[in-house]
């Protein structure tokens, strides 16, 4: 049995930026995978102890689920840049005041990262938008 295939495909991995996209390139290298595996099995399978069928169909939803999910997933980051992006620009022009009363000034521009936001103020100052912080 030839599986040159499935060592292709699993050579051929990309790298992603973003953790849903990583998921969803794994997924479907596993899914085609999945399914070159099957058409193989079915190629030389003993004609005498065929697979069973029901096995393989469940084995197809399980990997139609985890597909759907991954999607589910990548919408979901979509939408949560797109909170972050919107709740960045309401910050402008706001006073915001550090959780520790170190820095205080007006909120010039803010910087988005994966993991949350920083409020650039006039003074040239940073400061993370979280918790404890006072934006008014």
């Amino acid at each position: 049995m030839d599986v040159n295939p499935v060592a292709a495909a699993s050579a051929a991995k990309t790298s992603s930026t973003s953790p849903a996209a990583a998921a969803a390139n794994k997924a479907t290298l596993d899914y085609d995978t999945f399914l070159t595996l099957l058409v193989e099995q079915m190629k030389n399978q003993d004609p005498t102890d065929p697979m069973d069928s029901t096995e393989q169909i469940a084995q197809l939803a399980t990997f139609s689920q985890v597909e759907q999910t991954i999607q589910t997933n990548k919408h979901l980051e979509s939408l949560l840049q797109s909170s972050s992006l919107s709740q960045a620009g309401s910050l402008i022009g706001r006073t915001i005041t550090a959780s520790d009363d170190s820095i205080s000034g007006v909120i010039k521009e803010v910087q988005v990262y994966s993991d949350g936001l920083v409020a650039v103020l006039e003074s040239g100052d940073k400061v993370v938008v979280g918790p404890g912080v006072i934006i008014k």
